[in-house]
């Protein structure tokens, strides 16, 4: 195993969190996004990486001659870690024409239980026993958010649960390979992202027939733009911001604040499309947010 490429400075829990919490944000807004481009599913999939590659690729280069090449094993571990991530936005985006918005929002966050388990499993990293006993209700709490127990949505297709589930244990396979490699080798992060997004284009491009197939026809110069946005936030900043914070935490709490997308979401579409939430969706995100304080011990990080 390589020796650990550490930064010169190892920054604290809080600020960790806080890059996780930005991510999160960044991964909430391209929801908003994608509902006013009006774009496919199959193609804003395939888009949403193909376009992150523009400003990936000289940025990785920069790094490259600055830093050093990524070595050829964390090259390998970013290519898996991307083709899960391509199927995870091809089997995500495909579940909400099965069973929702809301259920596909639970679903997907199943990455809460398995990214632990990853962790647990292979690197033997302890799963904290408040995280275990929270865990059921924080799901609860993201059924609340998707807007599961307030309104029609209900699990009507076997085809869309298996879908969304599937969706979040791609999501969690991406967070715990890019984990790994980022604590190998931190310095490297960009070329790690690209890497992985050029796995992901592929992977989400080889699925696409499944949900209709990739058209660039007809997509209008608003669209476009809207969709580099989505590549730009979406893809660029929000894992680079998500990768830098997880490799310093654990697995635990990394999905745990993970969990404050959706709840960003709710909000950001409140803002930004006034689309007001519902009572229960609303406890809903106080219930989340109390669970990830539990989880996460923020009265703990703050001591000296």
């Amino acid at each position: 195993m390589p020796a650990i490429d550490r930064p010169a400075s190892t920054p604290g829990p809080a600020v960790s969190g806080v890059a996780i919490v930005m991510g999160a944000l960044c991964l909430s807004f391209t929801a908003i996004v994608v509902k006013v481009a009006g774009v496919d599913a199959a193609t804003t999939a395939v888009l949403r990486c193909a376009l992150a590659l523009v400003p990936l690729l000289p940025l990785a280069l920069r790094e490259r001659r600055r830093r050093g090449a990524l070595s050829v094993r964390g090259m390998w571990w970013a290519l898996a870690a991307g083709a899960a991530l391509g199927l995870d936005y091809a089997a995500w985006t495909a579940s909400i024409y099965h069973v929702g918005a809301g259920m596909s929002t639970v679903l997907i966050n199943v990455q809460v239980i398995v990214l632990p388990l990853l962790a647990f499993a292979v690197d033997r990293e302890q799963v904290p026993r408040r995280f275990l006993a929270m865990t059921p209700v924080m799901l609860g709490g993201i059924a609340l958010v998707g807007g599961v127990a307030g309104g029609p949505t209900t699990v009507t297709s076997v085809t869309g649960t298996t879908l969304g589930v599937a969706a979040g244990v791609g999501y969690a396979i991406y967070l715990f390979l890019t984990r790994r490699t980022s604590r190998v080798e931190p310095r490297r992060a960009i070329q790690q992202l690209t890497w992985a997004t050029v796995a992901a284009t592929v992977a989400a491009a080889v699925v696409a027939p499944l949900s209709g197939g990739v058209s660039v026809s007809g997509i209008s110069p608003r669209q476009w733009w809207l969709l580099a946005t989505l590549a730009g936030v979406g893809q660029v900043l929000s894992w680079l911001l998500i990768h830098y914070g997880s490799a310093r935490l654990t697995a635990a709490r990394t999905s745990a604040l993970l969990l404050t997308q959706p709840i960003l979401a709710v909000a950001l579409a409140a803002v930004i499309l006034g689309e007001h939430p519902t009572a229960l969706q609303l406890a809903g995100v106080v219930l989340v947010l109390c669970c990830v304080a539990v989880v996460t011990d923020v009265w703990r990080t703050r001591r000296p």
